[in-house]
């Protein structure tokens, strides 16, 4: 028992996703799919909750290195105007679009796409890294910094397609810096943003 519980061990550690080491799928250029990908966001709303939200319309890229996962290139779209908060007041105001598109917020009448673009990859763990970037919102570009954890990949089959990659990430803004600084005595400057993605190689 104690030889099958230590050779089960060994072959979970081998098979373990890294940043650091190879990655086990091919390198090239990987899409996000849509249908399992997100970025949501929340705010401090009077201190008394954490109001969340999230964008509908998201495009991303990864130039894989596998053999160097630290030289890989992530870039990120999003429609400003994608904004989603399943507020419940229509009648009154369409908060989403007053969210996306309003001059004092998203602004996205005036600047339709968010954009990330990554600088550099630090490895700092087995699975995880620290992915610096330029974040452009309201027309307005500063580095970023995201807490990614790497997922792991899947192989060629006939349910997913072609080779996938699995990517966790977080980071935290102060939303002024990018000019948005209405209503910050109501709502929280801090604004926590969560990203899920799956990549598919396309080429």
């Amino acid at each position: 028992m104690r030889r099958l519980l230590t050779a089960a061990a060994l072959a979970v550690t081998l098979t373990a996703p890294a940043f650091a080491a190879p990655i086990d799928a091919p390198s090239g250029r990987y899409e996000a799919d849509p249908s399992h990908t997100s970025v949501t966001w929340r705010v401090k709303h009077l201190g008394l909750s954490n109001y969340t939200a999230r964008f509908a319309k998201i495009a991303s890229t990864v130039q894989l290195d596998a053999a160097n996962p630290a030289n890989s290139k992530l870039s990120v779209t999003i429609d400003a105007n994608s904004v989603r908060t399943d507020f419940p007041f229509t009648d009154k105001v369409d908060f989403d679009k007053e969210l996306g598109g309003g001059d004092k917020w998203m602004n996205g009448a005036k600047f339709p796409q968010i954009t990330f673009v990554s600088t550099g990859i630090a490895v700092t763990g087995p699975k995880t890294a620290k992915i610096t970037g330029d974040l452009t919102l309201r027309g307005v570009t500063k580095p970023v910094v995201l807490d990614a954890v790497f997922n792991g990949t899947t192989k060629p089959n006939p349910l997913m397609g072609a080779e996938r990659i699995g990517v966790s990430a977080h980071t935290s803004i102060k939303r002024s810096a990018w000019g948005m600084d209405y209503g910050v005595q109501f709502v929280g400057d801090d604004v926590d943003i969560a990203i899920e993605a799956e990549y598919k190689l396309v080429k």
